[in-house]
């Protein structure tokens, strides 16, 4: 009877593991399988962590059973040990490290823990030390014009994205991709502190990535797809904390027509530093009646705490819903506009298609971080405060090759001439901007960026892989526009070329992912030669070393 019974309660209990977003060489691998139809199913790519059944991939993950009792209720495993080590020559290049910071010099993060379950919770216990150099480097050069340092501080005001983190070194211990959590049937619910990566891209996630550190939240979602006649459906709600990085930008002494630039980072109650709530959601769908495609919706929004808190009450009676992505989409719909002012917000949607047959997949997003009017405001001003990914990835299987391209376009539209929406990231209001310790919880080129990747990947039949990668990045046009556009100077555009070499292998227990990147910038910082008689002079042109070494020791 107490078999039975213990079945019963357990068998609608469904234990998984996830592939945490530091360790992207696993997530690589499974996304060229599949790219390749050499394995059954389709895994979700376009909300991750991916959730796999903890008997599936196990040249994926290898965790050490240390205990388990005799009706296998519960288990402790060790975890690989993980270390990341990067290095930059001489400026910072940042792309989706998660708990690593805008660094020159030497930083690493290691991490290592456990993994298991206690009858129908699920836990894993997974902390990370970080420690960075944060070497002093050339940022926004003190030779630009005062009034080009005004135009800068118009974005640095708006969002909390300093360039160097602090004047010291780093090193603190964190809690890492850890969570506890409770599955059920095709549901999970619980506390976690891993990062999250929402939408098809490979490079830039829009709305959702692990460019920045983590932030604790408490989600509710699907780890198996809901089945229905018509298709498909998955999603993911989280509910969160952002913090602030309590670093400033450069030079906040400065002063311009007699008005410091600097404004500190306060609510509407004139506190310092204020946290700020952030609820999020994806929803995809998978129809039943076309093969491989996959499309949905991400929306997130975020306040301040104090206005959940309902400590805006001289202006604004009542406590705000702890539910925002769940209310409103167009702006007609607006009840309280003081409200409105008050949350910063975006929405949209992307489009995932895998062909089977080519073994190829093309992917689309497209996002706005201004809310429309009406549905006629969508239609006829399609392009204002939109960004928007494009891209493909094809398998030819004669040679084991992979090409990818991505293009990911965050600058404004022209509309902006007429209607200035603001960079992305950036708000009015909720001065820290989509942030989280001064880092960018979405696209790592940042905002008014543009990137090109071009990729070519040679395959193995294990999860060998030799990357060789073009990239083109054009940095912050929105603020060069802005800046430079009374001058009619089209000399200063800051572009890096990018060449990034890059290797992953396993040796028995060890596995190694290695990448190498030489970063050419044009104009690095906006910046010209002053000594050139030409008027289509030189630009400060600079040459940077990324180095990015991530290692796994499986134990056993």
């Amino acid at each position: 009877m107490k078999k039975i019974l213990f079945f019963f309660f357990f068998s609608n209990f469904l234990f998984t593991q996830s592939i945490s977003l530091d360790e992207d060489y696993h997530q690589k691998y499974l996304r060229d399988l599949q790219l390749q139809g050499k394995i059954q199913g389709f895994y979700d790519q376009t909300i991750r962590p991916i959730f796999l059944k903890s008997n599936d991939f196990k040249e994926i993950y290898q965790d050490k059973l240390i205990f388990e009792n005799k009706n296998k209720s519960i288990d402790i495993n060790i975890l690989p040990i993980n270390y990341h080590l990067e290095y930059n020559s001489k400026v910072p290049y940042k792309h989706n490290n998660g708990t690593m910071v805008p660094n020159r010099g030497y930083q690493h993060l290691l991490s290592f823990g456990l993994r298991g379950k206690i009858g129908p919770i699920q836990f894993q216990l997974k902390p990370e030390h970080h420690y960075a150099q944060n070497k002093n480097f050339q940022g926004f050069p003190e030779t630009h014009y005062p009034i080009i340092w005004a135009k800068r501080y118009r974005l640095w005001n708006h969002i909390d994205l300093p360039e160097r983190h602090g004047f010291i070194r780093h090193n603190k211990t964190l809690i890492g991709q850890s969570y506890l959590k409770v599955n059920y049937k095709s549901f999970s619910i619980g506390i976690s502190n891993e990062s999250l990566w929402w939408g098809p891209s490979v490079n830039n996630s829009i709305m959702m990535s692990n460019n920045s550190r983590s932030f604790p939240h408490i989600s509710f979602n699907t780890i198996k797809p809901l089945k229905s006649k018509i298709g498909n459906f998955a999603f993911q709600l989280v509910s969160g904390k952002l913090e602030s990085s309590k670093h400033n930008p450069p030079n906040t002494d400065y002063t311009y027509a007699g008005t410091k630039l600097f404004v500190p980072k306060i609510n509407q109650i004139a506190e310092k530093d204020d946290w700020r709530y952030i609820q999020a959601i994806v929803l995809n769908y998978s129809p039943s009646f076309i093969d491989g495609l996959k499309f949905g919706i991400i929306r997130w929004s975020q306040t301040y705490s104090a206005l959940v808190k309902g400590k805006y009450d001289y202006f604004m009676p009542g406590n705000p819903t702890y539910f925002p992505v769940f209310q409103n989409l167009f702006r007609k719909n607006d009840k309280n506009i003081d409200l409105e002012i008050q949350t910063n917000q975006a929405a949209g949607g992307f489009l995932h298609w895998y062909w089977k047959d080519s073994k190829a997949e093309v992917y689309f997003e497209l996002y706005y971080n201004d809310s429309k009017q009406n549905l006629r405001d969508l239609i006829l001003d399609t392009d204002h405060a939109a960004a928007h990914t494009i891209g493909i990835r094809k398998f030819f299987e004669k040679n084991n090759l992979i090409f990818s391209w991505e293009w990911t376009k965050m600058e404004q539209s022209a509309s902006r001439i007429l209607r200035n929406a603001g960079s992305w990231y950036e708000h009015s209001q909720v001065f820290d901007g989509f942030t989280n310790y001064g880092e960018v919880l979405g696209s790592a080129i940042g905002p008014g960026s543009n990137a090109h990747y071009f990729t070519i990947t040679k395959t193995y039949d294990n999860i060998k892989r030799i990357d060789i990668e073009f990239q083109i990045i054009e940095n912050d046009n929105d603020f060069y526009y802005e800046a430079f556009a009374s001058a009619q100077d089209p000399r200063r555009y800051w572009k890096d070329f990018n060449l990034k070499l890059g290797y992953t292998n396993k040796f028995k227990n060890f596995l190694i992912s290695a990448n190498l990147i030489f970063i050419r910038s044009l104009n690095y910082q906006w910046e010209l030669l002053e000594n050139s008689t030409a008027y289509y002079q030189p630009g400060k042109d600079l040459n940077n070393f990324h180095i990015s070494i991530k290692t796994s020791y499986t134990i056993k």
